[in-house]
């Protein structure tokens, strides 16, 4: 007989459709990725709001990047543990309440707390947003059309922050450009913990603190080392010591895991090819495509005389060609094959690296960063969509969000470990020089690089990738 109270229990709510989990899933990575981009504009207004130090100013973008690359692989893995949309609402949240302190701060302390509480809350947030994603809609041509709407998303937010950031600080202050997240988030917080469904693969096992501690400790010294390079060099000490370090406990938290019962991340992950593969491919592509943005914005201000607002408006159609490259990719990858879509797409992208990298101080709109700009992103988005795909094809349930938080991870510190190469080799090459015709230099240098560096992964692609995302044995 069944039981009264079990008769009037409410129903257990049943999965929330398709588009309203990817609208959800893609609201946090815009987020997360807009961040990274959108105070650039607003650092001088920030200077002189709290009368930051020129250290200062640098640990604003720094705090929260550092925050970000160190604990990806532990937010993956704590949602694969303690349930992925628990770890969403707990990133979000923690998102969302760092950018009110950070808009509201009165202080520079308050502000570079507040940016690395932001990091952190994003590293526990983006790896749920595609393991959701990739939870919620079957192997196929389905995912890759999901994936690459949130790849589209990622690098839109991006792109978008320039001139997000651009209208804030002239229409309103430069706090709105932390400020616009409470309200976004807070609605995007709602909707989630209404709507999405929990669910977590983990098999009653604990976290692997030690290895945890290890790998954050190990990344987030990594990504200091990396912030020291453009403003003390590759040869200081104060550069040297955190890399070796950084390095150093990588090793020993490889070696940990090797004999851990139950490790962070399984090292079989990184025998599978797909996930091998895919995660070096993302470096190399993030270490060359995440500077794009950052030069092509010094270039339009400091050499053509853009202001902020119109430096973010003539990247527009390179914003609308890295979504029009993530909708393609999807259409392309089941008659061509992933493997060729990524190929196929860094190769427009290494031809846009090398067009821009002919840029000249008087040159026009439409060649030194329209029709170039379009070329890099419109490769750049077919390109992601692929890689993210193979990376995260035929992982098993319990490792889904750590090999999310390892895509997340290496496309991070590829483009952290790029931009401060890219700017140093770019600083060398104009010699501390301001003029328009030593920056041009300097940032033509930067962008021949990069199509270098892109080539190399052409033909990394080319020979390692496997041909189809299919489940492979570990």
């Amino acid at each position: 007989m069944v039981d009264a109270a079990e008769m009037t229990r409410t129903p257990r709510r049943t999965s929330p459709p398709t588009w309203l989990v990817l609208a959800l899933t893609c609201a946090g990575q815009f987020l997360v990725v807009l961040d990274v981009s959108v105070v650039n504009v607003a650092l001088p207004s920030m200077r002189s709001g709290l009368g930051l130090s020129e250290q200062g100013l640098q640990w604003v973008v720094n705090a929260y990047a550092i925050a970000f690359a160190g604990f990806m692989l532990l937010g993956g893995r704590a949602g694969d543990l303690y349930g992925r949309k628990r770890m969403f609402l707990v990133g979000l949240g923690l998102f969302t309440l760092a950018s009110l302190a950070g808009g509201l701060a009165q202080a520079e302390w308050q502000l570079l707390l507040a940016r690395a509480v932001q990091g952190l809350g994003a590293a526990v947030l983006a790896p749920s947003t595609l393991t959701i994603l990739t939870a919620s809609v079957p192997e196929g041509a389905a995912r890759a059309r999901a994936i690459g709407t949130w790849t589209a998303v990622g690098a839109g937010g991006g792109a978008a922050g320039g001139l997000v950031g651009g209208l804030l600080v002239e229409a309103l202050s430069w706090r709105w450009v932390l400020l616009i997240n409470v309200p976004v988030g807070a609605v995007v917080l709602c909707a989630a913990a209404w709507f999405l469904t929990e669910g977590r693969a983990g098999d009653g096992r604990r976290l692997d603190l030690p290895g945890a501690v290890l790998v954050t400790a190990g990344l987030g010294t990594l990504a200091y080392g990396i912030s020291q390079t453009e403003a003390q060099g590759w040869t200081a000490r104060a550069t040297l010591l955190p890399l070796l370090a950084g390095a150093a406990l990588i090793g020993l938290f490889l070696a940990v895991e090797a004999r851990t019962a139950s490790p962070l991340m399984p090292l079989g992950l990184l025998r599978r090819r797909s996930v091998s593969s895919s995660n070096v491919a993302m470096f190399l592509s993030g270490s060359a495509m995440f500077c794009m943005w950052f030069f092509m914005t010094l270039y339009a201000q400091n050499v053509l005389g853009y202001t902020p607002l119109e430096a973010g408006l003539a990247l527009v159609p390179s914003s609308l060609a890295v979504v029009l490259g993530s909708k393609l990719a999807p259409r392309l990858m089941r008659p061509v094959g992933p493997r060729n879509v990524a190929v196929l797409g860094t190769l427009i992208a290494v031809a846009g690296f090398a067009w821009q990298s002919a840029m000249t101080p008087d040159a026009a709109y439409a060649t030194a960063i329209l029709f170039p700009g379009i070329l890099m992103m419109l490769g750049a988005g077919l390109a992601a969509t692929p890689l993210a795909s193979l990376a995260t094809s035929g992982a098993a349930p319990q490792e889904a969000g750590l090999v999310s938080g390892l895509v997340n991870t290496s496309r991070t510190m590829g483009g952290s470990l790029g931009l401060a190469v890219l700017s140093t080799l770019a600083a060398a090459r104009s010699a501390e020089s301001t003029t328009p015709q030593a920056l041009t230099e300097g940032y033509a240098l930067a962008f021949r690089v990069g199509a270098g560096v892109l080539a190399a992964g052409v033909a990394l692609m080319w020979l390692w990738l496997p041909r189809e995302a299919k489940p492979e044995e570990p």
